[in-house]
């Protein structure tokens, strides 16, 4: 008789091998809807709107957030990203503007308690976040304890109003490619609105190879957010092309410019 580690991996393992024989249909939809584009399609002004303006170091100033925000209505990018305690700040600076304002919950390791996030989460929206970019328990994932996972990121969908976009952050870099596929579906069944490749903190970067493998997965009616270590125009149109239609950006300016900017968000 199996026991129950035998049978979760069993499983599990037939759950991959039929993701994977259905992961080209899922993305039918957004092939047609989103058709390569040659790089020179991609002006500044089309790919900062792609952008999330993203400050996150933990000693970041108000001057640089003053940048930020300075930034973000020059170029017109798509929101700003920051951690919780600065949304009140940052909103109050683009009021009116139009520019989204994004904020990380339970970042960079996703360990807080699940009322803990949801308190966060509800937290930052009543200071002004339209959107929420959440760390899943990446420990739990690990472990195989998906209910924990689901659940998770369930609370924070709660959280949120009915008009806030929610982010669910898998951290790329510490992920098999079988667990990338099942934090995917988790999101996935949970409702969230995106899932976001990394934080850009724990050493993982985004690939043009993770977001087409995320984009399968999800299919097109989820949002993908290509995060990390994002430098160039180039690299950033690639992520575009290969199924990303939201980026993570901490030398935004440098990307959308051509200029080089090795700075860390």
């Amino acid at each position: 008789m199996e026991n129950n580690k035998d049978l979760i991996n069993k499983i599990t393992n037939e759950v991959i091998l039929r993701l994977k024989a259905e992961i080209g249909k899922e993305n039918t939809d957004f092939a047609k809807a989103h058709k390569t584009k040659d790089t020179e399609e991609f002006t500044p002004e089309i790919l900062a709107s792609y952008i999330d303006h993203t400050l996150l170091k933990p000693e970041a100033t108000s001057s640089q957030f003053d940048q930020l925000c300075k930034e973000a209505l020059i170029y017109k990018f798509k929101s700003v990203c920051v951690n919780s305690s600065w949304v009140s700040y940052v909103a109050k600076k683009l009021r009116g503007s139009g520019i989204k304002i994004c904020a990380v919950v339970g970042f960079p390791l996703g360990e807080m308690d699940s009322r803990s996030k949801a308190f966060e989460t509800r937290s930052a929206i009543s200071n002004g976040a339209n959107e929420i970019d959440m760390v899943i328990n990446i420990g739990a994932l690990k472990s195989g304890n998906y209910k924990l996972v689901e659940e998770d990121i369930r609370a924070i969908k709660r959280a949120c109003r009915s008009n806030t976009i929610l982010k669910v952050i898998i951290e790329t870099g510490l992920l098999k490619e079988e667990e990338k596929i099942i934090a995917c579906q988790l999101a996935k069944k949970a409702e969230a609105d995106f899932v976001k490749t990394c934080t850009g903190f724990l050493g993982g970067v985004a690939t043009v190879e993770d977001v087409i493998l995320m984009r399968k997965i999800v299919g097109s009616r989820m949002g993908v957010k290509a995060s990390g270590g994002i430098r160039d125009f180039n690299q950033a149109v690639a992520l575009i092309k290969a199924g990303a239609n939201r980026l993570g950006c901490g030398a935004s300016v440098a990307v959308v410019t051509g200029q080089v900017n090795k700075s860390n968000y």
